[in-house]
Order: structure tokens, then C-alpha cells, then sequence
């Protein structure tokens, strides 16, 4: 069996779409698209696919991830156009790359940084596609704000889980926070190891320059993994991993 890794994106209405219509919407769509994925055994199959970062709701997202195993091979190509015909607007894949096979390389289980755009809730619409004006979304001095909020030795929020809440040190867990025209970029820890949420350091950033109750949105540009190579950036793309699948005639 080969093991595939689709990414997509997520915008409009759909972004109101939880976790489980989406793991849904995508099973109906391998049907009608005739994709040969593979299901488990036993009394009660079901379809072999994981996503590697769930994501919440009202978030919209060009950097979302599933993996999938296949009965028999298809090709890249084929599998993007038959797939795209068949789902509806708000979700587009992208790619569809097959990954290596052992249990560590699952989305799921690499999945260590995400990078969002945080736009005004009312310049949405610039989340999803290239912002050319010259004057930001934002005031220019959030640029020096940033600055200095980053240079805190600590920044302390109260993290709250369903069963407790503590106090966490959230800077090691922040990669990259800076001012665009398009927006604010943040790049955060994610996964099993850390999890930080784009929402948290907005309400801790804009409480600290005293900007609070500014309506934000939210989009993923990407999921990372850590760079398994010893030189290069510390992180790259869950895309970049795998490879594309050839037609059968070009073999």
C-alpha cells in the first residue's frame, strides 16, 4: 500500500465546518472521485485517512493536511483534478504526494509549528489572496510594539485545558512574530510536544500594547514539521516531504 499526504485548503462558509463534517466531506469525496484508498479490516471498515492538525473553527486555512493510505496507485495529477471535481467551494486540494511509509512519518506524529496571517475582522478577505497595497492592515507602530513585546525575558499567560489551568511561559513556544502589509505573521509551536494557539498571543500581545477588543481572523498558511536534515531552517513543510506519484506511463 502507499501512503499519500493530501493538503488542501479551507476558506469561505466552510471554515464554520468541524473536524468530523470534514473528515466526512472528504470520505464522500473519495467515493465519488474513485480514489482507491484502503480501509482497515475486520467487521467494521473504514476508510485509512488522519488529519495532522485539526483546525478550530472560523479559521480559515491554505496549509491543512491528510493522509491517507492506497490500495493501488494513482497519480498525482489524476487524483487533484478527479478530487476537485467533485468537492464543493471552500475546499480545494492542492496537492497529493506520497510519503514515506513508516508510522513516524504520519502528519499527526510530525506536526511541530503552524504559521498564520492575522488580519482585521474586517479585511478577511485579504487572508486569501496576495495583499499589494502598499499601507498595512495594521498601524505601523504594532511593528515596534511587536519588538518589545518579544524582548520581555517571559511572557506569562494563564493556559487553560478542559481538566486545569496553569501558568505557562509562552515565548520559547513563539518562532516568529512580525508585521506584513498583509497582516501580522505568527509562527508557533504545534503538535504533541507544545501547542500554542494564534488567539492566546493576540489577547496577550494586544492586552500588553493596551489594544484590547480589536476583532481578529485568523488563517493558516502552513504546517510544519522539524527538518530532517542537519543543515537549513529548523522547520519545513509537511508538502515538502513527500513526493509526486507519475502516471503509470510515465514509469
Amino acid at each position: 500500500m502507499l501512503k499519500v499526504r493530501i493538503k488542501f485548503r479551507k476558506y469561505g462558509v466552510l471554515k464554520f465546518l468541524g473536524h468530523l463534517d470534514v473528515m466526512r466531506f472528504f470520505q464522500k469525496a473519495m467515493r465519488r472521485a474513485d480514489i482507491p484508498i484502503a480501509f482497515t479490516s475486520g467487521f467494521s471498515p473504514h476508510m485509512i485517512m488522519s488529519f495532522a492538525q485539526p483546525l478550530g473553527l472560523g479559521i480559515t486555512s491554505e496549509g491543512e493536511y491528510l493522509d491517507i493510505e492506497l490500495a493501488e496507485p494513482v497519480s498525482s495529477v489524476d487524483a487533484i483534478y478527479r478530487l476537485n471535481q467533485t468537492v464543493t467551494e471552500g475546499i480545494d486540494v492542492v496537492s497529493f504526494r506520497q510519503i514515506h511509509e513508516d508510522k513516524k512519518s504520519s502528519g499527526m506524529t510530525l506536526v511541530a509549528a503552524a504559521e498564520y496571517l492575522v488580519v482585521p475582522k474586517e479585511a478577511e478577505e485579504t487572508s486569501l489572496r496576495e495583499y499589494n497595497s502598499s499601507e498595512s492592515v495594521f498601524p505601523s507602530f504594532f511593528a515596534d510594539k511587536i519588538q518589545a513585546f518579544l524582548a520581555q525575558p517571559s511572557i506569562v499567560v494563564l493556559k487553560k485545558t478542559k481538566r486545569s489551568e496553569k501558568e505557562v511561559d509562552i515565548k520559547p513556544m513563539i518562532y516568529d512574530f512580525h508585521l506584513e502589509t498583509a497582516g501580522i505573521c505568527l509562527k508557533l509551536a504545534a503538535g504533541s510536544e507544545a501547542n500554542l494557539k494564534p488567539d492566546l498571543v493576540m489577547e496577550t500581545f494586544l492586552t500588553f500594547i493596551k489594544e484590547e477588543g480589536r476583532k481578529l481572523h485568523y488563517h493558516r498558511r502552513e504546517l510544519y514539521a522539524k527538518n530532517p536534515q542537519n543543515a537549513g531552517p529548523a522547520h519545513v513543510s509537511l508538502e515538502a516531504l513527500g513526493w509526486e506519484i507519475p502516471s503509470q506511463s510515465e514509469f
